[in-house]
């Protein structure tokens, strides 16, 4: 019998060496393991900051915006910067916006929509906020006699002395309720828009009423014009419905759809040829 040790089988063998490699790996994967946990440790924090930069931008945004002076003076259904304007800011913020509504137009096309400083009647001095329930005060202030008047109408069927000029019917609608303190059994105020109130009775309307003062759109008010039932002969005021805006910011400045109707109705010749005449005036005020 021999003293040498006994060599292991192939078998044997195979086995002790998969041992050794299985004991070698184990604390490789030991370590790739724990590295997902590491990163998912810091994970959370990146998270939570990256929300709390979006946070702070946001509220950047908003602070910039409550401190731009622009978006101060939109507030509360109001652009209270129109009614800062002179004659000459009035022209020239009426240009720009035809202009940027209007990039189609040719500069001689643009000229025929322009209307000169002289149309305007300065109202700055209206210290009162333009509010719908400032609107009587507004026009008492830029009246004669502080608006004795205004109440009156001509014996003409009508023929009214002050247009207000809004950009939307249903806008319209609350004007003339406004303005019913103006209001007498010789004197009505002339609803000129279209909601449900068609032109051929609009018409019918202006050929029996006495109307010191109408309310109505651009567009239907040309309309009025063209057909011969609204009269301009006692006319002196054309107001503007310019400070109000609705719940999308969007005034009667600011919508292609009623600035442009507007701008041909106020360089209608009826009208050009009166802006800064001695006689048979007509005045534009922005409210």
């Amino acid at each position: 019998m021999s003293d040498s040790t006994p060599t292991p089988s192939g078998l044997a063998a195979k086995v002790d060496k998969k041992r050794k490699r299985q004991a070698e790996e184990a604390p490789k994967e030991d370590k790739a393991a724990a590295a997902p946990s590491a990163n998912n440790s810091t994970d959370g924090p990146q998270k939570k900051k990256k929300k709390k930069n979006a946070k702070n931008k946001l509220k950047q945004k908003q602070k910039e915006a409550e401190e731009d002076p622009k978006q101060q003076e939109r507030k509360g259904g109001l652009d209270e910067s129109i009614g800062k304007m002179d004659g000459r800011l009035l022209a020239d913020h009426f240009a720009q916006k035809a202009k940027r509504h209007n990039k189609e137009l040719t500069a001689v096309e643009l000229s025929d929509l322009s209307i000169p400083d002289s149309a305007f009647l300065d109202t700055s001095s209206f210290e009162s906020s333009r509010s719908l329930d400032q609107l009587p005060a507004f026009l008492k202030s830029f009246s004669p006699d502080k608006g004795a008047k205004l109440s009156q109408a001509s014996e003409e069927k009508g023929s009214p002395h002050t247009l207000v000029v809004c950009p939307a019917a249903l806008r319209a609608a609350d004007v003339v309720r406004a303005l019913r303190t103006f209001q007498s059994k010789d004197s009505t105020v002339g609803k000129l828009f279209a909601k449900h109130i068609k032109l051929e009775e609009a018409k019918q309307f202006l050929q029996r009423a006495r109307t010191g003062l109408g309310v109505g759109t651009p567009a239907r008010i040309s309309d009025l014009i063209d057909a011969g039932s609204l009269k301009l002969g006692e006319l002196e005021r054309i107001v503007i419905d310019g400070s109000y805006i609705d719940q999308k910011q969007r005034g009667i400045f600011d919508m292609k759809e009623t600035h442009l109707p507007l701008l041909q109705l106020l360089t209608r010749s009826e009208f050009r040829e009166r802006y800064g005449a001695k006689q048979k005036r007509v005045q534009i005020l922005i409210f």
